[in-house]
């Protein structure tokens, strides 16, 4: 008997991103994958030593650790002046998590969601996996949303996901442009889902939390970035207390909860020395300008990343594929939306010395 797959998974394509991951040869320089090549800071790992040690090794609540949602929100009013309770935030397995239940939790069946395009590759997928229909939106020449434009999609939409600091551009919106989609969001009875990921990782711009202009506004975040703990799986999301309500219903029988050596590893994080953040941003501001002074030598004109460690490059496919057999890792735009097919995103969260060695490589290709 031949299985029976759910059209919602049928329409879906594997990541373009992980597949490109995964067939690195081992001589490929990978510029593919949103990997910080930092350590996990070194009070962040004692404390999870500690928490196994203290056998704090069974489930957690739901939502998460108090001590860990008390943290967090503290965090947000410290730096954005937000007021979210502790009881208004769920601790995920990543932001990957609670971008998935909050999908799960607000749309059902074509119900529109409007995604940036291009944008990071989980937010239309996962909208169709809720049954939704995503709806892409465009960004402008120098790769920020068209505000204007974003608005007038907004008639009968139900979710809107904004991504600042952006993956896979780099752009950084500005105050005004967040403030305006939140607003025009609340008037047309959209809740927006703000991707924040990447807000320390800003140069020369500064970040603005979408929920310091509505209530309407889903925040997700997480510290796989900030704190070079991909592997950790830890994210959250804060909400409404109505939404909170809704989505840790699907977080319950998805997940249960965040993994709890994490979870205490994350309080130490949050509380501790935020030296290493610093440091890691530094070091990104330089490899970017290192990375982004080559490519442009070699003739390659795109907009300098503001924010993350991307650069997105006008490229032709033909040639984004002769520096992939060259044995440079990138990844093609089309693997992040329609928009973007002759472009390619570069990652610039590896050493100088491999992005030296990568911009060499490009060259001879180009040379050819």
């Amino acid at each position: 008997m031949r299985p029976q797959f759910a059209d919602r998974v049928k329409d879906i394509e594997i990541s373009g991103i992980r597949r490109l991951f995964e067939a690195a040869g081992p001589d490929s320089i990978n510029l593919g994958l949103g990997q910080p090549d930092f350590d996990t800071p070194r009070h962040i790992k004692d404390a999870a030593i500690k928490a196994i040690q203290e056998g704090k090794t069974g489930y957690t609540g739901n939502n998460g650790i108090p001590e860990l949602r008390t943290a967090i929100s503290a965090k947000f009013k410290k730096e954005y002046n937000l007021t979210y309770s502790p009881d208004q935030i769920i601790v995920t397995a990543g932001a990957s998590e609670a971008l998935h239940i909050v999908m799960q939790t607000m749309v059902g069946d074509g119900d529109k969601v409007l995604c940036p395009d291009p944008g990071f590759v989980s937010y239309a997928s996962l909208a169709i996996l809720a049954g939704a229909h995503p709806v892409s939106f465009p960004l402008t020449a120098d790769l920020h949303i068209d505000v204007e434009r974003a608005k007038e999609l907004m008639d009968g939409a139900k979710l809107f996901v904004l991504n600042s600091p952006a993956n896979p551009t780099g752009a950084v919106e500005s105050k005004e442009s967040i403030k305006a989609i939140v607003e025009y969001a609340a008037d047309a009875g959209v809740t927006v889902i703000s991707d924040e990921v990447y807000e320390h990782f800003i140069y020369g711009k500064k970040h603005w939390s979408a929920g310091q202009f509505g209530d309407n506004v889903i925040t997700i975040n997480a510290t796989s970035k900030t704190y070079a703990m991909t592997g950790w799986r830890l994210g959250y999301l804060a909400a409404s207390p109505e939404i909170v309500s809704q989505c840790i219903k699907v977080h319950q029988y998805c997940q249960a909860c965040a993994t709890s050596i994490s979870q205490y590893a994350a309080v130490a994080a949050y509380e501790g020395d935020q030296q290493p953040v610093s440091v890691m941003r530094d070091e990104y501001n330089a490899r970017r300008d290192l990375f982004c002074r080559g490519l442009s030598a070699l003739g390659l004109d795109f907009p300098l990343p503001e924010g993350a460690f991307y650069a997105f490059v006008p490229m032709k496919p033909a040639l984004t594929q002769k520096i992939i057999d060259a044995g440079v890792v990138i990844v093609p735009g089309s693997a992040f939306g329609v928009n973007a097919p002759e472009f390619a995103r570069m990652s610039y969260a590896t050493s100088r010395e491999n992005l030296e060695r990568a911009l060499d490589r490009i060259k001879k290709v180009i040379g050819e």
